[in-house]
């Protein structure tokens, strides 16, 4: 391994949404910093399987939805 081309790794606290923390290693901020997440695995729809609904950003469902509206497929029950 070259030297001195790796980050120096220290110990930060990693604080979660619902206030538990738990220790690693990072190369982000100095020995003993603490990370707040806004958003962890804890609470994210996308781990947890909540939050169906999706956020309409500049019209961009609206727009997929009026082109796509009359397409459609045929299953078995539809024949």
């Amino acid at each position: 391994m070259k030297k001195g081309i790796h980050p120096q790794l220290h110990k930060i606290r990693v604080v979660m949404t619902d206030g538990s923390e738990f220790e690693t290693r990072s190369a982000w901020g100095k020995d003993g910093d603490a990370i707040n997440l806004d958003i962890d695995p804890k609470s994210h729809p996308a781990w947890i399987g909540g939050g169906k609904k999706l956020i309409d950003s500049g019209g961009q469902l609206s727009k997929f939805g009026k082109r796509f509206q009359n397409f459609g497929l045929k299953g078995k029950k539809d024949e």
